[in-house]
């Protein structure tokens, strides 16, 4: 089950194609957000919006991302700065949620994305670690732009 306050949405068909095409046991591939952000899940949201603005800002300048690219990501984050996030916050929220997944469900792929305007992770070799590995480092597992299977 979710953690209260993280929505999970069908990712459209561009990006089911190329997440399937990593992991070819997925029948179904979701958007886990905050909001309608994802940042909020790998690290813990400044107290000044304009840093977490900043920081956006910076990664779509190094990632080459068109202006009208950035101005939609920041307005998704800031939608997740509305959701209360849980006790030890949203990282461990997800890797609490994540180990419990890959003990029920077995080997699941995940992606970070922070810009939705394109697939990413294509040309990058998909990890794989253990759900431990996962709940003993909630903020570095899903730091890293590479796709990652999560199994028991």
């Amino acid at each position: 089950m979710l953690p209260a306050g993280l929505v999970a949405q069908p990712a459209d068909r561009p990006d089911h194609h190329h997440l399937t095409r990593l992991h070819p046991p997925a029948r179904i591939v979701l958007r886990l957000l905050v909001g309608a952000c994802s940042c909020d899940l790998v690290r813990q949201r400044h107290a000044d919006t304009r840093e977490d603005e900043r920081m956006h800002r910076a990664q779509a300048r190094r990632a080459g991302r068109a202006r009208t690219s950035l101005i939609a990501e920041l307005e998704r984050h800031r939608l997740g700065a509305l959701v209360s996030p849980p006790p030890n916050g949203w990282p461990h929220a997800l890797a609490a949620f994540v180990a419990e997944h890959a003990r029920n469900a077995g080997d699941t792929l995940y992606l970070l994305r922070l810009d939705h305007s394109a697939p990413g992770g294509a040309e990058l070799p998909v990890r794989r670690i253990p759900a431990a590995e996962v709940v003993a480092r909630p903020l570095e597992w899903l730091a890293d732009p590479a796709p990652v299977i999560v199994g028991r």
